[in-house]
């Protein structure tokens, strides 16, 4: 586990930065490389959809966010384990914080009157079953493997990490065996599990408080399980005076576009974003859109898995689509566009080839796992957890569980390798 992979939270960065330097010539360059395309982007599809151009916005924005922080939650979960370091795993216990309560507002105004039969648009309450736990196990071993999970492989695939691409060959070549026995999975079992929904047992404010209390306790255990560890926090570091203006907008420049953000950061903005996005139309997922990439590649190959049951929840696997511009690939293209944008403004934009050939193996593998998984589950780190806790939805609970589990033996395997 020598190579650079998205663990990295804790590295070690340069921050001795010339303050004349932070806005040079250089600088307008890196931001026009990424910048452009960007800008190119969004002005060609708002003048066909522009709905479909506030989802470009968002995927740039989750991007930026992710890379600036450095927001992993394939480290999160194995950082936990390995290290006893459980700060990116505290970010997301606060972004998941945060979306509860958006999420809440957002969907108390979809289903205002609470019916067993009615579930709230979008949401992220799917089928609750083995499979949940089975799809998170899956994934987190996978997420281990790899280095990163679905979000974590685009965003470092921004910032020019070549294994990436072999994570995302083997993401799309998992979905693929799964959408083949997709059809299986869910006219035999899945689609006779029931969704569980805490508003339809314990209301609103029992079902807010209940997550909130139990996001709480999982703060808790983090900080319990880090004192063991020896984990404690840093000491900020010390910046040098600032006397003039210039001085003045330099700090700001190089605090929002330089230096690494706090992975706290990270969490806060990217819960505000996926509420955000939910008061827009949907919260953030990314496997549904993953899928079809997959199937669309095997139809090219003559592989096509035919006709797909279809699933629950937005992120549920799904046939090609007929349309080249999609919601789902204007988030995941744009994360992939909004690192680049922010690694290039931070001078981090670098093709990085793994120093061991195994690496690349390793990734695929991985890359596998994890498409099996959120097919399996319907979602990813981000739609069957961080998407899902927030939409009071018993299944995220479930499939963290199994994340944990898996990345648990996905750290035992790799300290082997």
């Amino acid at each position: 586990m020598s190579e650079r992979s998205c663990l990295s939270s804790g590295r070690a960065r340069t921050l001795a930065i010339p303050l004349y330097s932070a806005i040079s010539l250089r600088s307008v360059l890196r931001i026009s490389a990424g910048l452009i395309p960007a800008l190119a982007i969004y002005l060609y599809v708002v003048k066909l959809q522009p709905p479909l151009a506030v989802f470009w916005l968002f995927g740039l924005a989750f991007g930026f966010v992710l890379q600036r922080s450095r927001f992993c939650f394939a480290s999160s979960f194995r950082d936990i384990f390995l290290l006893k370091d459980g700060r990116v795993l505290k970010a997301i216990i606060i972004g998941m914080a945060i979306a509860t309560l958006g999420f809440g507002l957002v969907m108390y105004n979809l289903v205002p009157n609470i019916s067993r039969e009615i579930f709230p648009v979008n949401a992220y309450v799917t089928p609750l079953g083995f499979h949940t736990v089975l799809a998170g196990i899956i994934f987190g071993l996978g997420m281990v493997m790899a280095g990163g999970c679905f979000s974590g492989t685009l965003y470092r695939l921004g910032e020019g990490y070549v294994a990436s691409l072999a994570t995302l060959v083997g993401i799309l070549g998992g979905m693929g065996l799964l959408l083949h026995s997709w059809n299986w999975w869910w006219q035999n079992y899945i689609s006779f599990q029931p969704r569980i929904w805490l508003p339809h047992f314990l209301g609103w404010t029992g079902a807010i408080l209940v997550t909130l209390t139990l996001l709480l306790l999982f703060y808790l255990a983090v900080l319990w399980w880090e004192s063991r560890g020896g984990v404690t926090a840093r000491r900020p570091l010390t910046e040098q005076p600032l006397v003039t203006f210039g001085d003045q907008v330099r700090s700001l420049w190089r605090t929002a576009f330089v230096l690494p953000w706090p992975v706290v950061w990270g969490g806060v903005m990217l819960g505000i974003l996926n509420v955000f996005e939910y008061l827009f139309e949907r919260p953030w997922g990314l496997t549904g859109e993953v899928s079809r990439w997959s199937s669309g590649l095997l139809g090219l190959i003559r592989l096509s898995p035919g006709p797909i049951a279809a699933g629950a929840g937005p992120c549920a696997v799904g046939e090609a689509s007929p349309d080249l511009l999609t919601w789902g690939l204007m988030i995941n293209g744009g994360m992939i566009l909004g690192s680049a944008l922010a690694a290039l403004l931070a001078s981090e934009f670098k093709p990085r080839f793994p120093r061991q050939r195994r690496r690349y193996a390793q990734s695929l593998i991985g890359g596998a796992l994890m498409g099996y998984g959120a097919g399996l589950a319907s979602g990813c780190t981000i739609g069957a957890f961080f998407s899902a806790v927030p939409s009071l939805g018993l299944n995220g609970w479930v499939f963290g569980g199994g994340l944990a589990i898996g990345a648990y033996l996905g750290g035992k395997l790799i300290q082997r390798i």
